[in-house]
């Protein structure tokens, strides 16, 4: 819900610092593997019980996620860079719940599941709207110009940031807000299903494989 505002304040620094970073020679690749590796650092931080230590990790993680980006529209964009981002970011973001289930496998093994229950099935509406968008050649550049179609949503990546911070600062109240946050996501989803009806066909087009 947030991604779009967003985009608008962080896109013109992290474009400054993308330039500068592809003419230092780094690409977008390389950034971000770096963003993964930050986000699984502070994942494992969190699994061995130092969750405040992880948020600066989650942050950096996701400053990686920006820049790669950046660093793309500043050299050249390619479709393996774009498959590789959204792989990372999907990784990063199941990452983070399975590293408080791990943490207190008895308090938040059975919220936490259900939080990967929704961000599996997000996932799978999302991947699957962006391959539909591709195939009808839809665009959209409301979340900045990505390398997938990117549909909005009650909980984006904004939100999830969000909520990761939130429970590393309040590691006990993990429980009630991974239940409030998978209903959220799941809200986001069955409303991409519907979109998906809308804008794919409906019922007519439902059997179509």
């Amino acid at each position: 819900m947030l991604d779009g505002a967003m985009r608008k304040i962080i896109d013109p620094p992290l474009g400054a610092v993308g330039r500068v970073l592809a003419r230092w020679g780094i690409s977008a690749n390389a950034m971000t593997l770096a963003g993964l590796v930050a986000g699984l650092f502070g994942a494992l931080s969190i699994a061995i019980g130092n969750p405040s230590e992880a948020i600066w990790l989650i942050l950096l993680s996701r400053v990686g996620d920006g820049l790669d980006g950046a660093i793309a529209r500043a050299t050249t964009k390619t479709d393996y860079g774009g498959y590789l981002d959204i792989a990372a970011d999907f990784l990063f973001y199941g990452a983070i719940p399975t590293a408080f289930i791990i943490a207190e496998p008895a308090a938040n093994a059975v919220p936490g599941a259900v939080l990967l229950l929704a961000f599996y099935f997000n996932c799978a509406t999302f991947l699957g709207y962006s391959v539909m968008a591709e195939r009808r050649r839809l665009t959209t550049s409301a979340r900045g110009a990505k390398s997938l179609y990117f549909t909005g949503g009650l909980l984006e990546g904004t939100e999830t940031v969000v909520f990761f911070v939130v429970i590393c600062i309040w590691p006990g109240w993990f429980g009630p807000l991974a239940w409030l946050f998978a209903l959220g996501t799941f809200i986001t989803a069955i409303a991409r299903l519907f979109l998906g009806w809308q804008v794919f066909g409906g019922s007519a087009g439902s059997d179509r494989r």
